[in-house]
């Protein structure tokens, strides 16, 4: 089923690939605003090799996984705990109600006032973009809990902090990854956005900015859109096969239910 599935989505992106090369082809737009692709994956092809670019995606992938890696344990515990505390949960669920929409790109003049290094900044944004979507889902997770295998091991004289360990934590903990995958998502987005509008040395958007200095080239342009892609697409299957191996009875479970 995955093979077929891999198939799919690859048949998929190649036909919308080739409808795109046609397009520009036939002169239904301008070149000079959708270049043919076969075009844009051959500059693709070139920037894999290309020092500066990799010093580019270097400089992303630092602030990306630095900020991803500080929401996870910031989020997981802080969900945990709220999870655990109902008393604590609905103290604190106006707050996160009310932050969590505000969009990190809005937040962008504050963190360039706040942190002088372009790292930092990014980190910032990013860490404050991943907590809300691990954080929810930790939360939800645990309040999805089987109320039941709870009360089982209760019975048998299990305390708050074994019933957590034992059943609260292995079953929340797919959809804690889930929260994490959707995060690596958001995380990649706003690394880029920070860098297009608060510049930097370094960076993808950095590059992706220069492309369009002196006239512009958007086939370079969408060349560095087309690796940022394969950066979040091999992320999320990196994470997604991470999930299979380490909750493969949750995978068989769902499978089997579908």
């Amino acid at each position: 089923m995955s093979v077929r599935r891999i198939a799919l989505g690859a048949a998929g992106g190649v036909g919308v690939l080739a409808v795109l090369e046609g397009v520009s082809r036939a002169g239904l737009l301008d070149r000079d605003a959708l270049p043919p692709m076969t075009t844009v994956l051959a500059e693709a092809a070139k920037l894999a090799v290309d020092e500066d670019f990799l010093v580019d995606v270097g400089a992303s992938l630092q602030a990306w996984l630095g900020g991803l890696a500080l929401a996870v344990l910031v989020a997981v515990p802080l969900g945990v705990l709220l999870g655990s505390v109902p008393l604590l949960d609905t103290a604190s669920r106006a707050l996160v109600e009310l932050l969590r929409p505000i969009p990190s790109v809005a937040l962008i003049p504050l963190a360039i006032i706040l942190f002088a290094d372009p790292l930092q900044m990014k980190m910032s944004l990013i860490f404050y973009a991943c907590l809300w979507p691990i954080l929810i889902n930790t939360l939800y997770a645990l309040r999805d809990v089987d109320p039941v295998a709870k009360e089982s091991l209760r019975s048998f004289g299990f305390g708050t902090l074994s019933v957590l360990w034992r059943v609260s934590l292995p079953s929340a903990a797919p959809f804690i990854v889930t929260g994490v995958r959707i995060a690596a998502s958001v995380a990649l987005i706003v690394v880029i956005s920070t860098e297009l509008f608060a510049g930097g040395w370094d960076g993808i958007g950095i590059y992706l900015s220069d492309t369009q200095s002196g006239g512009g080239r958007t086939d370079l342009l969408l060349a560095g859109a087309c690796w940022a892609g394969m950066l979040g697409l091999l992320a999320n299957g990196l994470l997604l096969l991470f999930e299979r191996i380490a909750f493969r009875w949750n995978t068989a479970r769902a499978e089997g239910v579908s």
